[in-house]
């Protein structure tokens, strides 16, 4: 098994699950946090940008994933790692963006 394939395959997941709260925000027409924003990270990019950045994340999780080694599903090493990244990803996603949408409150 090689290591590099795992590591894009744990990248693919992270960009995979990245590209949804972006996409998904942009095409609901909604202003969302982005890379591209001032601050970067913090402040609102339009629905447009967030429409964009979330289809380059997917662009990147489909190279890391389906163009690197050979991803398979029945494989559960492969699986696990994809699954890690979307994860780790997520959980980041949370802890980040609930400071500015109220979902770190100490009660949740």
């Amino acid at each position: 098994m090689d290591w590099l394939n795992l590591i894009a395959y744990f990248f693919g997941g992270a960009f995979l699950c990245n590209a949804i709260p972006h996409f998904v925000s942009g095409a609901m027409g909604r202003p969302f946090q982005s890379p591209f924003a001032k601050p970067p990270g913090e402040g609102l990019s339009s629905s447009t940008v967030n429409v964009l950045w979330g289809a380059f994340n997917l662009v990147v999780a489909y190279a890391l994933i389906c163009r690197v080694g050979e991803f398979s599903l029945h494989s559960t090493a492969h699986a696990a790692v994809l699954g890690l990244g979307f994860l780790v990803m997520g959980l980041f996603a949370a802890r980040h963006f609930g400071r500015f949408h109220g979902g770190n409150s100490p009660l949740g």
